[in-house]
């Protein structure tokens, strides 16, 4: 009866492990290396100076897309500066029609008051030199630069669009309508009235 060898290992087995070598990389992990190295190939400056391909820049591989886009943005730019401007002029007008209108209430709730100073004065109670004398001429200034102005006066030739008529005098020899006296001054501010003058007209005795 022979002794077996143990020490002796099969010829099968000892070669299937020497070809067998070391285990395979997974494919995946590879190919995740691989695209791990590319990107740390590429800067900032590579990619913002890539050629952009005819499908990024239009659909149909031309520039008709961005020109389009171009003209689109450029109409709706023409179109809100027209839109601002108008806005502008409407808001420019109204507000000198908001300062007129301003104006005009202080200027009639000063008429009164200058009523009271043309009494005054006919009255001589305006002396020269008085403490109420520099009161009404301040006053006066006042009103001058609110852009107030007064006219109505003896002779002048009554206007109906500017005149209201008190009552009408036949006077001998006169030949056309005229101011013989006035009531009460008119006053403009502008273009508006603020009050009409009221005279009494001297027209043709017949």
């Amino acid at each position: 009866m022979t002794d077996k060898n143990f020490d002796e290992v099969p010829e099968d087995e000892g070669s299937d492990a020497a070809a067998s070598g070391p285990a395979p990389q997974d494919q995946d992990s590879t190919e995740a290396a691989a695209a791990e190295g590319s990107d740390d190939d590429f800067t900032v400056d590579d990619i913002l100076n890539a050629e952009q391909t005819p499908e990024a820049s239009s659909e149909d591989g031309s520039d008709a897309g961005l020109v389009n886009a171009e003209h689109a943005l450029l109409n709706d730019l023409k179109r809100l500066t027209a839109e601002y401007a108008n806005y502008r002029r409407r808001t420019e007008e109204q507000r000198h029609v908001e300062i007129a209108r301003a104006k005009g209430e202080v200027a009639k709730g000063l008429l009164p008051v200058l009523d009271d100073l043309d009494r005054a004065r006919a009255h001589g109670d305006l002396e020269e030199g008085s403490a109420f004398a520099v009161i009404a001429e301040k006053l006066r200034g006042v009103v001058e630069r609110l852009g107030v102005v007064s006219y109505g006066e003896k002779g002048e030739e009554f206007d109906p669009q500017q005149h209201e008529a008190v009552f009408q005098q036949p006077t001998p020899g006169a030949t056309s309508s005229t101011i013989l006296d006035v009531v009460e001054v008119g006053y403009r501010l502008g273009d508006v009235e603020l009050r009409p003058a009221k005279v009494v007209v001297a027209v043709p005795a017949e």
